[in-house]
């Protein structure tokens, strides 16, 4: 990474590596802390990225007690507890670039 790149396009050269990467991960790497702006983000790279043949790909938060998948999420988030179980360990989404 450059020092003058921007946010997003670091956060798009991390996620063009081979495996999927968690938000804390983004967060460490990018020393920047604040995860509602890195989802942010990721939202508006993934709408940039329509245009090209890649594609922002996320796997989805999971409940940790009851295995419930948040699936058919319209913009990559971090839930905050289950619809099912109302427990509040979730699993942190995934993302890459493929």
């Amino acid at each position: 990474m450059e020092a003058w790149d921007t946010r997003r396009e670091k956060i798009v050269k991390i996620l063009r590596t081979n495996e999927p990467v968690s938000l804390d991960y983004l967060c460490q790497e990018l020393r920047f802390f604040d995860r509602r702006l890195i989802l942010e983000d990721l939202h508006h790279i993934a709408l940039t990225l329509k245009k090209t043949e890649s594609k922002l790909i996320m796997v989805p938060p999971t409940c940790l007690k009851c295995g419930f998948v948040f699936k058919g999420l319209k913009k990559p988030k971090m839930p905050s507890r289950c619809p099912k179980c109302k427990n509040e360990r979730i699993s942190q989404p995934l993302f890459q670039i493929k």
